[in-house]
């Protein structure tokens, strides 16, 4: 393994234009071609390609094409969780999506971040933060969440929201920055 996807895989500061690591970005599109632009008729073809571009694919989870994602490796979906069109899922970092969780169409995940500093990213410097997401979770259409988020298992996000910060168990949050609003 190269020493830039070492650094990627662990969080720090790495370049992406890395051989290794363009590889695999390569893969993973080729993939999400093939899923993208399977057939409808052939669900069993579509999960096998899904599997294999996946991490880790629970038993009885959907997603509905387009999907895109940048490694494909990176993430985990949970048993009986389903995935709305058009999800972008930026797993530079890990994401983890428990079992049962629900996403309304056009979802983004987004582990991927940047130095502050302007001469780091004009060098090509980029990082990555871990996206966890518990069991029952629902996330609205168009649902936006930042590097590093955690959200509680039961949680219900409402449509539109961008999540900047952790949210608990059992709460509904809406708005931007998303905020929790109730308990349930």
């Amino acid at each position: 393994m190269s020493g830039q996807k070492e650094r990627m895989l662990a969080g720090e500061l790495y370049r992406a234009d890395d051989p290794e690591i363009a590889a695999d970005a390569r893969r993973a599109a080729e993939l999400s071609e093939r899923f993208n632009n399977s057939s409808v008729s052939d669900l069993a073809a579509r999960r096998a390609v899904l599997a294999e571009l996946l991490g880790e694919l629970g038993e009885g989870a959907e997603v509905r094409p387009p999907l895109h994602v940048d490694y494909g490796y990176q993430i985990s979906l949970g048993a009986g969780s389903f995935v709305n069109f058009g999800a972008v899922l930026l797993d530079v970092g890990r994401i983890s999506i428990g079992a049962h969780a629900q996403f309304g169409p056009r979802v983004q995940l987004l582990t991927a971040t940047h130095p502050l500093d302007a001469e780091q990213r004009r060098a090509g410097w980029e990082s990555a933060r871990p996206i966890t997401l518990g069991d029952n979770v629902w996330l609205g259409g168009g649902v936006i969440v930042c590097p590093g988020v955690t959200i509680g298992d039961n949680t219900v996000v409402g449509a539109g929201a961008v999540v900047t910060r952790d949210l608990p168990t059992d709460v509904v949050a809406v708005g931007n920055p998303a905020k929790v609003v109730r308990e349930l």
